[in-house]
């Protein structure tokens, strides 16, 4: 890794801490990290991109890391989610981006490019469906709300803090772990996160995403269509134990110009586990003209 600008830019009311890397004058990336990972999940993606020619910024999302941390379930909505992203293209000073998200990054991802095509060249989505064909598998799958249990149980005010947090996040760091292949996640990774995960608020924070999605779903702007008109390409994990793989194909459905690649071998950490393939993928799907 080498080193990196790290800063701290103003959007939508609160501040973000933003790595930067790469020649200022390339086409700007947006890295979103899903729970319960920061900017560190993108570690293995923004040597490579930047070495391509790319500008790539990599927040730590509201809530998490070194990040401002509002209170409130409200302040974590789809909606400021989406702004805080087109905040951060305003504060670049350009008018598109290509964006990337993984986990709730990639929600947040569909959301911005759903309600806010014009700000984007392109979008990358790993390991998370539209948001459409995640609620209407959710109301029709029992093994999909069996995978999503999680989700409900964070709704409960406190415990999900205390639970998380015990013997220094102890259950946390074993289900990222257990989650991917052996080996994805190293001692010295986990130590990192809980570095993160330890910052004063965060975990409430962190937790407010999955309280928002369903005590404050996103109001201010309403897409009138589920359609995605930006170029598109899902890289998706085939062995995710959180979300089902049928999903991936109803999402590019979804979009107007699309690709899917399923890597039958990967996890949802996908990223981490296979990053000179993603990472070939990344790279060539951006770097095609822009429109």
């Amino acid at each position: 890794m080498q080193p990196y600008d790290h800063q701290y830019i103003q959007t939508n009311g609160i501040t973000l801490h933003v790595v930067q890397a790469g020649p200022q004058d390339g086409p700007l990336v947006i890295l979103l990290h899903g729970f319960p990972e920061f900017w560190y999940g993108w570690r293995k993606q923004i040597d490579a991109l930047a070495a391509q020619g790319f500008r790539v910024w990599v927040p730590d999302q509201r809530g998490y890391n070194l990040s401002d941390k509002p209170e409130g379930i409200t302040a974590y909505s789809l909606d400021e989610l989406a702004l805080d992203v087109i905040g951060l293209i305003d504060a670049a000073g350009v008018e598109k981006a290509l964006l990337v998200g993984h986990d709730w990054g990639a929600a947040v991802a569909w959301w911005v490019a759903n309600v806010y095509p014009q700000r984007l060249h392109k979008l990358v989505i790993l390991n998370v469906p539209h948001h459409s064909v995640l609620r209407r598998t959710l109301s029709q799958s029992w093994s999909q709300r069996r995978k999503s249990w999680y989700v409900f149980a964070m709704q409960i005010p406190r415990l999900p803090e205390a639970m998380l947090s015990r013997n220094d996040f102890k259950s946390l760091a074993e289900t990222v772990k257990n989650t991917g292949r052996p080996g994805t996640f190293t001692d010295e990774d986990l130590i990192k996160y809980r570095r993160a995960w330890a910052q004063a608020g965060a975990l409430t924070a962190m937790i407010n995403w999955y309280r928002a999605i369903i005590q404050r779903p996103p109001q201010r702007a309403l897409p009138t269509s589920p359609r995605i008109t930006v170029p598109t390409l899902i890289i998706w994990g085939a062995q995710d134990a959180f979300l089902k793989r049928e999903m991936a194909q109803a999402s590019i459905e979804l979009c107007d110009d699309g690709r899917l690649e399923m890597i039958e071998e990967a996890t949802h950490w996908v990223q981490h586990e296979e990053p000179e393939r993603v990472n070939r993928l990344m790279s060539d799907f951006l770097s095609t003209p822009l429109n």
